[in-house]
């Protein structure tokens, strides 16, 4: 197409906008465009090394999964519980996060990209990672177990944690049970087991008294020599534990990590011990525990917040530490109380029912 550019005297000068010059700047136009498309259709399937966390499932610790309870009681009837104290999670994607959707979760308060390799460590199998989180659940029972008990002022014992493969005291001695005696020699705690044990030769039949749900028994095992020392071996593993006149077992299957803690050992206090917690109130939080009552923070604070919102909590127990993350989401819906103990979960959930507020973030 041709157009005037200008007059000069009584000749009009011509040029031809087809020129090279004007050619190049279409190619250049036309091959970014090309690239734009490409770009953006790339960035719709080819991953990038981030995972998305959402806020994942809460669960009542006072309820039930599938029809099994979250926490069974056996030796004594549980106390009936008419709210809720709700475990809060963090859902995690498997990789594959597109470049398009990495960008679209940064702009998302509901969601959070985070580098795959703090979800999945390199140096692991996603089966490694999900055993790590599992075994790290499963230590979290135990020291929620502990707290609670302790709490209610059951002694601590020397408790079978488990039975080893082809264990003499298969039969015999059964998960839970407390020893308070080989041969006639008392074993308050594990190291005096150990003790004790190391006394006697592989092999020898050895009379060992125990408590099963609060009432005494006694029975005999031939040990099995130990490796590498002397002494011998009942064939069980144990842990230094509070030993109540009932038994207390935790199943919430496919969740991993220690942060349920906290609301596990409230369950417990509510179906064993002597106090209503909730009062048919909806409560929620978070915090890994120790065995002491000593509550730890957690990862994932604000989604978490989010699933208790969803969930219509009434309040919301939040670690000590994690404070400054929960105050920046703005109107949450919910008091949130701050807890660095168990002991400050207990007086929070008092003052919430007595209608004070609780000590917040």
């Amino acid at each position: 197409m041709i157009f005037p550019l200008r007059a000069a005297g009584d000749a009009v000068q011509l040029r031809d906008l087809s020129s090279p010059v004007v050619t190049r700047r279409s190619a250049v136009l036309t091959t970014g465009a090309v690239l734009l498309v490409l770009f953006g259709l790339l960035g719709t399937v080819v991953p990038v090394p981030y995972v998305a966390q959402v806020p994942g499932p809460t669960f009542n610790t006072l309820g039930d999964i599938s029809g099994s309870q979250i926490i069974s009681v056996h030796g004594r009837e549980r106390n009936k519980a008419t709210g809720n104290l709700n475990l809060t999670t963090v859902g995690v994607g498997r990789g594959g996060l597109s470049l398009v959707d990495a960008v679209r979760g940064w702009f998302d308060n509901e969601v959070s990209v985070v580098p795959e390799e703090s979800v999945y460590p390199p140096d692991q199998t996603p089966d490694q990672t999900r055993q790590v989180n599992r075994d790290a659940f499963l230590t979290s029972e135990q020291a929620a177990e502990s707290a609670a008990l302790g709490h209610l002022g059951y002694p601590k014992k020397v408790v079978v944690q488990g039975l080893s493969a082809g264990s003499p005291s298969k039969g015999r001695l059964e998960e839970a049970d407390a020893i308070e005696a080989v041969d006639g020699h008392q074993t308050p705690d594990s190291a005096t087991l150990a003790r004790v044990l190391a006394t006697i030769p592989g092999g020898k039949p050895a009379q060992v008294t125990y408590t099963r749900l609060g009432k005494p028994g006694s029975t005999t095992i031939t040990t099995k020599a130990a490796s590498g020392r002397k002494g011998s071996l009942l064939g069980v593993t144990v842990r230094d534990a509070p030993s109540p006149p009932f038994d207390v077992d935790i199943q919430v299957a496919d969740v991993g990590g220690p942060s349920a803690g906290l609301m596990l050992t409230l369950g417990i206090l509510d179906l064993v011990g002597t106090t209503d917690l909730t009062h048919g109130k909806v409560v929620a939080g978070t915090g890994t525990i120790d065995p002491t009552g000593k509550v730890g923070p957690i990862g994932g604070i604000q989604l978490k917040m989010v699933a208790a919102r969803k969930l219509g909590a009434d309040v919301f127990l939040v670690p000590a530490d994690n404070c400054a993350e929960a105050k920046a989401v703005p109107s949450p819906g919910y008091p949130l109380a701050r807890v660095a103990t168990l002991d400050d979960a207990l007086k929070a959930l008092a003052d919430f029912e007595a209608g004070r507020t609780p000590a917040g973030c």
